[in-house]
């Protein structure tokens, strides 16, 4: 299926996952759109990446910046063929001390702009009857988050909404794909205040590997990626143990580190 992708749209470019994304896409001879706040760290991306890149500075957290994003999505110049929307933001702690300007920010990125965003590339997607969606959730998305209730909600929209719009696409040649990675090493849990010890070095995977699965994935049509084996664990077993469970276990785990 990736065969058929030309160009594609990255959010959150800028670093982590969505930078891995954008190099695996060129390396297989897509056309990069990038999306990130960070003007200077895109443009020297795109100066590294071997295809044709084009550079997209907005921010996903301000209204005019996803009207931005969703019109080039919508242009039928310079077709995307494949939308990944990456970009996301966390908050870590207890909700009450968390700042609402930061948890409404977390919100418009990690929920607004997904759905805002699949919104607007559906149509030529569906028209042009080529390419499809990543939208990338997380392992967080499985189970409820003490200390991290409104990202793991957050991801939790996500898995649902990007399951349901897989299914109303299936009979079309667009696929969509939800990709939920574990713990991977990127500068996300620095900014998300994720402290220092809370996940062990062994459960912690890659952006490359990350990125290599997902594009993999999309290719064999499957709905779901979740890259690594020890994550799989864990989201299978989120989904058979009780919630009374889960949600304890991890709130006894996290509260040593953010108490």
């Amino acid at each position: 299926m990736t065969a058929r992708i030309r160009r594609a749209l990255v959010t959150g470019a800028s670093a982590g996952i969505g930078a891995a994304i954008a190099r695996e896409l060129a390396a297989r001879g897509v056309e990069v759109v990038l999306v990130a706040r960070r003007s200077e760290r895109l443009r020297e991306l795109a100066e590294e990446l071997a295809t044709t890149t084009e550079v997209l500075v907005a921010d996903l957290a301000d209204p005019t910046g996803r009207d931005l994003v969703a019109r080039r999505l919508a242009s039928v110049d310079r077709p995307v063929d494949l939308l990944v929307n990456n970009a996301g933001l966390g908050v870590y702690g207890a909700l009450a001390s968390q700042d609402p300007d930061r948890i409404r920010a977390l919100v418009e990125v990690n929920v607004a702009a997904v759905v805002e965003l699949t919104r607007a590339a559906l149509p030529g997607l569906l028209a042009r009857e080529r390419g499809g969606i990543i939208n990338v959730g997380s392992t967080a998305g499985y189970l409820p988050g003490p200390y991290s209730a409104v990202y793991g909600a957050t991801k939790a929209f996500v898995r649902s909404f990007t399951e349901a719009v897989y299914e109303e696409v299936r009979a079309t040649p667009v696929h969509v794909l939800l990709l939920s990675p574990g713990v991977t090493r990127t500068e996300f849990q620095d900014v998300a205040g994720v402290p220092e010890g809370v996940f062990p070095p062994a459960l912690t995977g890659t952006v490359d590997q990350v990125a290599r699965a997902a594009l993999d994935a999309f290719a064999a049509g499957r709905p779901v990626c979740v890259p690594a084996a020890a994550d799989r664990v864990v989201a299978y077993g989120a989904q058979i143990l009780p919630s009374a469970l889960t949600r304890r276990v991890r709130a006894s785990v996290m509260r040593r580190y953010v108490a």
